[in-house]
């Protein structure tokens, strides 16, 4: 490194953003993450012993990914480089490469790799790196957002070891915000700034486990206040509100937190808590969901889980997925939590939800089986004399409109698949349906 680039070094660093200039140096340092950097757990161990192996950290932003790769390249003896894969194509990755087989063959040293958002990468740069992390000759560190069983090649996933990270939680940001604002050296405690509590609170708060959106809004905060008259820079609650205009939801529409939010709507719903089910609509709707596919799993949820226990049910959550089309936000917000809370609290039944799958299983798994004769169609040429539709009986011709009959194929005769519970108004369909039959006999 000559002296420009020592001070080009220098001088990103002094510039660079709150966040990545108190990034911490050791291991001791990391905030949060205690279940995967505690000291008896397998990446401490691994990481002080400097034994690492392939790995892919997976959580969501502001969690501490680049963070533990910095550390690594801290406390490693092996040589530690870095792409993005947002930006670096195969020329990158072959010099990378190429280097750390000059490493490995002329000096016996390891090289680890940290590929930050390695989901970037497609399917062919991804194959690229197999062979090299399979013979050693990188260590791969991989940082991702998206869930890695969907976006990193299998292959790569089977060669590392898959940590997660999770939010932090609310101690830790304010134990992060706390060193941000007081610290001389890598912080902003030479601009003299003071935080109240309630404001601690705020953005520890508002950031929702993301250490990287408390500190963009606290260095905000801190380098657009004018000290007071005491010469101290006072961060307050009125502060630290303006820096924040809207909370930052974890929720990509692509991704985790898309189907994890889905699933506990769904399962609300089904688990007749509107509540809940209030709840994660208000938190798809906040992070821009698109209405109509939200409305969409109402009606799946409406015939699925409500079935005939309320047949209303099904009507309501049509007319709901309608109504949204029509409306749009921000009123369709009203319709869709008259829809969720509707279907959440309708008595449940799963009945021909099972009854179609029963009879999908036998259709797909068993031989046709043919219509019984008198069912077949009569009123075309030749039926009469193929014996079609003769000795059929006109179900409104008899008491309630019911008589014993035939259905089913002769294969299938006495299978049931669809057995109405006691729930809501599938009990009087049962109940109905039992009348009937006995008053036939």
């Amino acid at each position: 490194m000559d002296l420009f680039d020592y001070m080009r070094e220098n001088k990103m660093k002094q510039e660079s953003p709150l966040a990545s200039r108190i990034r911490p140096k050791t291991l001791d340092e990391v905030v949060g993450q205690q279940h995967i950097i505690g000291k008896d757990k397998l990446l401490y161990r691994a990481i002080a012993a400097d034994k690492l192996q392939s790995i892919i950290l997976y959580g969501p932003p502001g969690t501490g990914k680049t963070t533990l790769a910095k550390v690594i390249a801290n406390t490693t003896s092996a040589d530690f480089m870095q792409i993005n894969a947002t930006v670096a194509g195969k020329k990158d990755m072959e010099s990378v490469v190429e280097k750390a087989k000059d490493n490995l063959g002329m000096y016996g040293k390891k090289t680890i790799l940290f590929v930050d958002e390695i989901h970037r990468f497609n399917k062919g740069q991804q194959d690229y790196l197999l062979p090299f992390v399979e013979d050693g000759t990188v260590i791969l560190i991989g940082a991702t957002t998206e869930n890695p069983y969907f976006e990193v090649n299998s292959a790569l996933i089977s060669r590392s070891i898959i940590f997660e990270l999770k939010p932090l939680n609310k101690e830790d940001i304010k134990t992060i915000l706390k060193r941000a604002v007081y610290d001389e050296k890598c912080g902003m405690g030479s601009l003299h700034a003071d935080m109240d509590e309630e404001a601690l609170d705020f953005l520890a708060d508002i950031s929702n486990g993301d250490a990287r959106n408390a500190l963009n809004a606290v260095e905000l905060g801190v380098l657009t206040t004018k000290p007071s008259d005491d010469g101290i820079i006072h961060i307050n609650l009125s502060v630290a509100q303006q820096c924040v205009q809207k909370r930052a939801l974890n929720y990509d529409k692509n991704g985790d937190n898309h189907y994890d939010t889905i699933s506990a709507f769904i399962k609300s719903m089904r688990g007749s808590d509107p509540d809940a089910a209030v709840y994660y609509l208000a938190k798809m709707l906040y992070a821009g969901e698109d209405i109509k596919f939200i409305a969409r799993r109402i009606m799946i949820c409406a015939s699925e889980d409500v079935g005939n226990a309320d047949p209303q049910a099904l009507v309501v959550a049509v007319n709901a997925a309608m109504a949204v089309e029509r409306l749009g936000m921000p009123e369709a917000r009203i319709t869709l939590s008259q829809a969720a809370t509707y279907v959440a609290c309708a008595p449940k039944s799963n009945a021909a939800y099972i009854a179609i799958n029963r009879a999908l299983d036998i259709v797909k798994n068993e031989k046709t089986y043919g219509v019984p004769p008198h069912l077949r169609e009569a009123g075309y040429k030749g039926a009469k004399n193929l014996e079609r539709g003769l000795n059929y009986k006109y179900a409104h011709d008899y008491t309630n409109h019911y008589v014993k009959q035939q259905y089913l194929p002769d294969e299938l005769i006495g299978t049931t698949f669809y057995e109405p519970t006691d729930n809501g108004y599938e009990a009087a369909i049962k109940e109905h349906m039992n009348r009937i039959k006995a008053e036939a006999d």
